[in-house]
């Protein structure tokens, strides 16, 4: 091995061990992000992580972006894997997708398109998905963030007919609507519910009976659906601790809450000045147990997306 080639290789090491050596103490372990959104500069995904103590991450990568993902990868050795998405309804999206598995993403998403999730489009996804061995994790939101946004991924209420047609697709779901259904009752004025949550939910239900439907607890949606009712989370944790993945979603600059959090969304004010990941890892700790807590945060993740131990 060249010397230069040789000291490049310890600098990534010592690195990487030392991260791992960092973070390891502060949640017990290592932490697996699996909703981290590549930055215009990816040196600040690395940045994120080491302020709150996340040691992997995958980086939802968008498809015109994956040689900066690819570079990040490089630069960062055992750190990121990365996804890949772009818009099932281009002409290319299968080619797309199906060349960036080839190359090495480990899932297809985060999918936030204005589409209805029993379209021709997504059904081709979902077939893609079950081909290739990799998970799909979708967006499913109807409320508006901002005046004018619309819906994405609709037709959440009939999703079962999609994880019944589709048993060899693995489907994680994440967004507003997709956690407000936590409870059997789902306010149509708000995209965050807030108080006592009902039983019966469709989201609590299809995750104990569906075995390819797992559950991202990234972004407000995720903290706001698991911090609204702590007894009943507590249960849900523990019902469902095989299918639920921690993630982050988070935009702060530092890992530690500084700039902007949550892209300015009004109804995500609670966290304004939060890291996110930080308080979601916080909120998980106080209602999991530490088996349960090392599932969500580390286990179901590494198996779902292949993450090198």
């Amino acid at each position: 091995m060249q010397r230069r080639t040789f000291l490049q290789t310890c600098l990534a090491f010592s690195v990487t061990t030392g991260l791992r050596s960092q973070t390891d103490s502060l949640w017990g372990g290592p932490v697996l992000d699996t909703h981290l959104h590549l930055r215009r500069d990816p040196d600040s995904c690395f940045t994120h992580c080491q302020g709150c103590g996340v040691t992997h991450a995958v980086l939802l990568t968008r498809n015109n972006d994956e040689d900066q993902a690819q570079r990040e990868m490089e630069k960062r050795p055992g750190h990121f894997v990365r996804s890949v998405s772009a818009d099932p309804s281009q002409p290319q999206a299968e080619d797309m997708f199906r060349k960036a598995i080839r190359d090495g993403a480990v899932s297809i998403g985060e999918l936030k398109y204005h589409l209805a999730l029993d379209s021709p489009e997504m059904r081709r996804v979902y077939d893609l998905a079950a081909e290739m061995h990799v998970p799909v994790m979708m967006h499913i939101q109807n409320f508006p963030h901002f005046p004018g946004e619309l819906p994405y991924n609709t037709g959440y209420d009939q999703f079962d007919k999609i994880l019944r047609a589709y048993p060899k697709t693995t489907f994680i779901g994440h967004g507003d609507l997709f956690w407000a259904h936590i409870s059997a009752e789902v306010p149509t004025d708000r995209g965050y519910p807030v108080g006592p949550i009902k039983q019966g939910g469709l989201t609590d239900r299809w995750l104990s009976e569906f075995p390819n439907l797992y559950a991202d607890m990234s972004a407000n949606s995720g903290n706001n659906a698991l911090s609204r009712d702590r007894e009943f989370s507590r249960g849900f944790m523990a019902r469902h601790q095989d299918k639920l993945l921690f993630g982050s979603d988070c935009s702060c600059v530092d890992g530690k809450g500084g700039g902007v959090s949550q892209a300015n969304n009004p109804e995500a004010s609670r966290l304004a000045g939060k890291c996110v990941a930080r308080a979601t890892l916080e909120l998980s700790q106080q209602l999991a147990s530490p088996e349960v807590f090392r599932k969500i945060t580390w286990e179901n993740g590494k198996r779902l997306f292949k993450v090198p131990a």
